[in-house]
């Protein structure tokens, strides 16, 4: 069982930075692909960004790369967004998730939410035009 907290979300005007950041609990936190999605009102949950167990592949949705940068430091237990250049369109409802489905290994399997198991609560992002 893993729990997952995140934190770091807030209110920013467009162009600003944020930073998210996932805890984990548990202590095979390296056994598990990690990713973040989000949810705005009325919208589907939508992939923004997964990183490999070791942390050595990322993957981007086509409209966050070059802006948003996925890490992870297995020895913490965490997970980290860092979003810059932040925009309107990036309003949501963050959410950290973890999973150890083989799919998960290959690029392809990383934006279907269905492969992962364990969701944080979220947290908000509000951006201002």
């Amino acid at each position: 069982q893993v729990q997952l907290v995140e934190s770091g979300g807030g209110l920013v005007q467009a162009g600003a930075s944020l930073r998210l950041s996932c805890a984990a609990s548990g202590r095979t936190f390296g056994s598990y692909a990690m990713a973040w999605f989000r949810q705005a009102p009325g919208n589907e949950r939508e992939f923004v960004a997964a990183i490999s167990r070791s942390g050595g592949s990322t993957y981007y949705a086509d409209s966050v790369k070059g802006r948003f940068t996925i890490s992870r430091d297995n020895a913490k237990n965490t997970v980290s967004l860092q979003m810059n250049s932040l925009k309107p369109e990036d309003t949501a409802v963050y959410y950290c998730a973890a999973g150890q489905n083989p799919a998960l290994s290959l690029l392809r399997g990383m934006p279907q939410p269905g492969k992962y198991d364990y969701w944080g609560q979220g947290t908000q992002v509000t951006v201002s035009s």
